[in-house]
């Protein structure tokens, strides 16, 4: 039985890289649009709503309140999904995978590269790409249970093989994937793609400015 994958076993790639599979992917779909991406960004980073109470102040006070507001939003929002995003990236919050991690599978399984991100990609990101390898791999392992015991694989799961004797078995299809974790995550991104339209949607520059 083949030992689970830890996080020292996930694999980084860098904003550079990334942007190369991305601009490619982007021209193959211009070329080919009819099979699909075959490279799949999740974005991790969590929706951060934040609601300021009226204080019922007025004047000068008024207006100190807001400017400090308005510095507290954006600190507390940057690094999360306000301020852009990569280009085609799939938004699965880190704080619901519980609930969506059944969808996130079946929207990854027909992918060769998934690239798995949060802000700085030193928490959300790794710890989502590890459970989604280990989620990948129980639901493999459910499958080849089922295929030996004769039920539950889906007719597109399988496939025939030939065998010496001319005769035919079925196998169940494991599609390989290579899983990453995004290098600096979208912080490091931003820094170099974020006014890059190509590479980067709705990116906010005035959120960036002071760093983060």
């Amino acid at each position: 039985m083949a030992s689970a994958t830890t996080i020292a076993d996930l694999e980084r790639i860098s904003a550079d890289r990334l942007k190369d599979l991305v601009l490619a992917q982007a021209q193959q779909e211009i070329e080919n649009p009819s099979p699909g991406s075959k490279v799949a960004i999740v974005d991790v980073r969590d929706d951060v709503g934040l609601v300021w109470p009226d204080l019922g102040r007025t004047g000068r006070e008024a207006k100190e309140v807001r400017l400090r507001r308005e510095v507290k939003e954006r600190r507390l929002r940057r690094g999360d999904h306000v301020g852009g995003h990569i280009k085609s990236s799939l938004h699965f919050p880190s704080g619901s995978l519980d609930a969506t991690m059944p969808t996130l599978l079946r929207q990854l399984a027909d992918k060769d590269t998934v690239v798995f991100h949060c802000a700085l990609s030193k928490q959300r990101g790794p710890s989502a790409a590890l459970r989604y390898l280990r989620e990948r791999e129980a639901q493999q392992a459910q499958q080849q249970q089922a295929k030996a015991e004769g039920k539950g694989v889906a007719e597109g799961d399988k496939e025939e093989k030939g065998t010496e004797d001319g005769n035919s078995e079925t196998e169940l299809k494991v599609k390989q994937q290579k899983v990453y974790v995004l290098d600096r995550g979208f912080v490091g991104w931003q820094e170099v793609y974020g006014p890059d339209e190509r590479l980067t949607e709705a990116w906010r520059k005035e959120l960036w400015e002071e760093g983060y």
